[in-house]
């Protein structure tokens, strides 16, 4: 049995992907089964891995099915207790896998634990220290733009982006894996939340250095498939995970959050396509009510711990 698995979604992404896999069969300390998961490229991705990699595992999905199908198709075939899920835009130093593995083992109430990700183009600066949600319904990545070094310590995160993270992979198939209706974008929020819900935690390990390019596969930082798809999934985000009363008290912050977020795309072109999204996230709501968390008087605490760090949150964005 390897000592982790390494899942890397890919979509036409021939432009990165050599770069990533180099990465990936560098990595020292530990045994590894590194498995691609194309969802149906058509820019020779497929034939670049099995050609120039034979030592990784190809499995070719006959068309994009999304981040989170090729995701759960790589989780499925993993032989490791331990899955580590990497963006094909990535580049990771040798000890990379071996500092997540390590910190994963150390906690056992560790659902998920990210990389330090940071800038490719500016290795200096974050891309991400960990996934923080808050009451205004936003999901954000800590510490985005500022110094590598502003996050040193480990410790606790809301939740782990799937762009390089590590997962107990028995956790993951008792979630019911990542939910196939987000398709992509907030389905590792989802996922991680799930497990906070079910009494785990997700960490941070600034030692497992990645460095990430963004937006590799959907081509620019705000475009309509993005703005839709997210709109429409921060809505299902909050269905799924937030007890009704738990909905009621945000309703003010949720209602000011989409506004802002509704005039901000609105300047930049995308206003159409946000409200688009949001109609989508009410029908997915509508169609998939038997996948939300089945609420409890015994989840009554981690509701409330969970209320008070979406007040914490709000506070550190707009800190």
């Amino acid at each position: 049995m390897p000592d982790v698995t390494i899942v890397i979604p890919n979509y036409n992404g021939i432009a990165v992907l050599r770069a990533c896999l180099n990465s990936v069969l560098g990595q020292k300390g530990v045994t590894a089964q590194i498995i691609v998961v194309d969802n149906g490229s058509t820019d020779g991705s497929q034939d670049l891995v099995s050609r120039s990699f034979p030592t990784c595992e190809l499995l070719c999905l006959d068309r994009n099915y999304g981040f989170s199908r090729a995701v759960n198709e790589g989780f499925w075939r993993a032989k490791s207790r331990y899955v580590i899920l990497l963006n094909n835009d990535t580049e990771v130093e040798p000890a990379f896998a071996a500092r997540l593995l390590k910190t994963i083992r150390r906690y056992k109430k560790c659902f998920s634990c990210q990389a330090c990700m940071l800038q490719y183009q500016n290795r200096e600066r974050l891309d991400s220290a960990g996934d923080l949600y808050c009451t205004l319904g936003w999901a954000f990545s800590r510490g985005r733009g500022k110094p590598a070094d502003t996050y040193p310590r480990g410790g606790m995160i809301f939740s782990s982006c799937a762009g390089a993270a590590i997962y107990r992979r028995n956790v993951v198939e008792q979630l019911g894996g990542f939910d196939e209706a987000h398709f992509v974008y907030l389905e590792d929020v989802d996922i991680c939340w799930r497990a906070r819900l079910a009494g785990y935690e997700n960490r941070y390990e600034p030692r497992a250095r990645v460095y990430h390019i963004g937006s590799a596969s959907s081509g620019s930082r705000h475009n309509s498939f993005k703005v839709g798809y997210a709109a429409g999934n921060s809505i299902y985000l909050i269905y799924k995970n937030m007890p009704l009363p738990q909905i009621l008290l945000n309703a003010p912050f949720l209602l000011a959050g989409y506004l802002i977020k509704y005039l901000y795309f609105m300047k930049k072109g995308f206003g159409k396509d946000y409200l688009r999204g949001l109609k989508r996230g009410i029908v997915l709501c509508r169609a998939n009510r038997d996948r939300r968390f089945s609420f409890r008087a015994e989840h009554i605490p981690v509701c409330a711990r969970l209320q008070l760090e979406l007040w914490e949150n709000t506070l550190h964005l707009l800190s």
